[in-house]
């Protein structure tokens, strides 16, 4: 499956801080501890040295590995003081103090970002009496993330009305949960009662959710490698062909596929697997002229319909 640049981009830039409190960090710790494997890892380090505060070779980061451990050569050298604008102080400081109300917290970081918070108060100055008069609450999936964080702590399942996008619908299900990460967005892991398979839920999408009295018991299933990114289709899905035009290349970056084979014209055909086809069907209209779905010729169908559907809504 081909690499998702964005994701790889998310975690090198996790990885720079990272090695730097490492030194002669070992190879299969570090991928254990991003959810990779040793090969992806040591796909990352090769690219880290084209990276820097500038193209000065000085200022490009020295990142090496024996295949066993990694060094970080100029570290020090690289760092530089932080220096940020007034707006982007404010934007630290409210997001920091939103953060700090989350319920699902655990104490010991929430000290740590209060401690950091005030810190950052004290060196803004005027600044920081400017952000006290903004706030962000985030209300919806702080409560969500504390109720999944206490179901994971004490094994009990989940009860929960989720909203899914590509069905336009909420459906009532019952998880097991299995663990919590962030990969963009929160995201919860589980076994889901209701498909009786493993699935992925983000926080932000979950209208209701309650504590049941039931021990979650979900059955073993390995942790994925999520450097192949959030959505890892089998090679049982069906297969979607999708053409785009030169301005609709980045479906190949957002979208886990199996091939992209270069059109004449400078655009891709994408092919790729997907447990539900039909989700795509959004997808082609947010392309509009710039693709459309060639395979399956129903769920290409289907498109046209919705988009014809859409242009009658606008009177078109």
């Amino acid at each position: 499956m081909a690499v998702n640049a964005i994701d790889q981009t998310r975690r090198m830039l996790s990885l720079v801080t990272y090695l730097k409190d490492r030194p002669g960090a070992r190879v299969d710790e570090v991928a254990r501890a991003f959810g990779v494997t040793s090969e992806q890892l040591i796909a990352d380090l090769d690219v880290l040295p084209m990276c820097g505060t500038s193209y000065r070779g000085g200022d490009l980061l020295e990142i090496d590995t024996d295949g066993e451990h990694i060094w970080w050569r100029n570290a020090d050298d690289v760092a530089e003081p932080l220096r940020i604008a007034t707006d982007e102080a404010i934007a630290l400081l409210v997001a920091a103090r939103a953060v700090a109300t989350l319920p699902g917290l655990r104490e010991g970081a929430r000290e740590a970002l209060l401690r950091a918070t005030t810190k950052l108060e004290t060196a803004a100055g005027e600044v920081a009496g400017a952000s006290s008069r903004l706030s962000v609450t985030f209300e919806s999936e702080g409560g969500v993330f504390a109720d999944v964080d206490r179901a994971i702590a004490e094994r009990r399942r989940l009860w929960m009305r989720y909203y899914s996008p590509a069905r336009d619908e909420l459906t009532e299900r019952e998880v097991d949960p299995v663990r919590l990460f962030a990969v963009g967005h929160t995201y919860l892991e589980g076994w889901c009662r209701l498909s009786e398979a493993r699935r992925t839920f983000r926080l932000d999408r979950v209208a209701e959710i309650r504590l049941l009295d039931e021990r979650a018991d979900p059955p073993p299933v390995e942790e994925r490698d999520l450097a192949e990114g959030l959505v890892q289709p089998s090679e049982e899905d069906p297969e979607v062909v999708i053409e785009v035009s030169p301005a609709g290349r980045w479906v190949a970056e957002y979208y886990p596929h199996h091939s992209a084979e270069e059109l004449p014209d400078g655009g891709l055909r994408i092919a790729l697997r997907t447990p539900n086809p039909r989700s795509l069907r959004r997808l082609a209209l947010r392309l509009g002229r710039d693709g459309h779905i060639v395979e399956p010729r129903e769920l290409a169908e289907e498109a046209r319909e919705l988009a014809r559907r859409a242009l009658e809504g606008y009177g078109a």
